[in-house]
């Protein structure tokens, strides 16, 4: 079994990061391939943009190549833990500087879909991809604790435990912001329910 950071038979995070301190940019880029999906995911579903996604990303990279020493394994965090909070603080200052809520795309329906399906289907579609959009504007407008908590938990599938240690805070409050984050979604997703 593989430890958290560790590919079956490649480097630790940990030791990747001694050898990035060092100057290696073969291990940065080692890295970067193994945590950039990950992290893209995140940001995405924090801020709804791809492009704003990639720039947060990239820019928490690109801060890590240049300050590894950031990262202090001997306070006991792991490196996805305090690359995630270093993500998470990113979205949030872009979000400041941007409060403007995104949907995550277009309500458009493919032209070809359309001619192969009824009219049934073609609304049917629509409406999926109206609830999709609609449900991606509750979640980047939910307050950025019981966001925090619904990503790591629901789309993350994180453990209570290990989203609490994410998040600092102890197991019962991640249970009161996950469930809050819920309550307050299937209100207002109620018209698609």
């Amino acid at each position: 079994m593989t430890t958290e950071g560790e590919q079956k038979s490649g480097p630790t995070d940990a030791q990747l990061l001694e050898e990035i301190r060092a100057g290696s940019h073969a291990a940065f880029d080692q890295l970067v391939r193994r945590h950039h999906a990950r992290y893209y995911q995140l940001a995405y579903r924090y801020l709804a943009s791809a492009p704003e996604a990639e720039d947060v990303v990239q820019a928490a990279f690109l801060k890590l190549w240049e300050q590894p020493h950031l990262w202090q394994p001997d306070r006991g965090a792991q490196f996805m833990t305090w690359f995630y909070r270093l993500v998470v603080n990113q979205c949030l200052d872009r979000q400041k500087r941007q409060p403007v809520v995104r949907l995550g795309g277009d309500l458009q329906v493919d032209e070809h879909a359309v001619r192969d399906e009824s009219l049934e289907q073609h609304d049917e579609l629509l409406i999926q991809q109206q609830m999709q959009a609609q449900l991606s504007a509750e979640i980047a407008a939910l307050p950025h604790r019981q966001k925090s908590a619904l990503l790591l938990c629901v789309y993350e599938g994180k453990k209570h435990a290990e989203a609490a240690k994410m998040m600092q805070v102890d197991i019962k409050a991640l249970r009161s912001l996950l469930a809050r984050a819920k309550d307050r979604l299937k209100k207002n997703m109620q018209a698609y329910l």
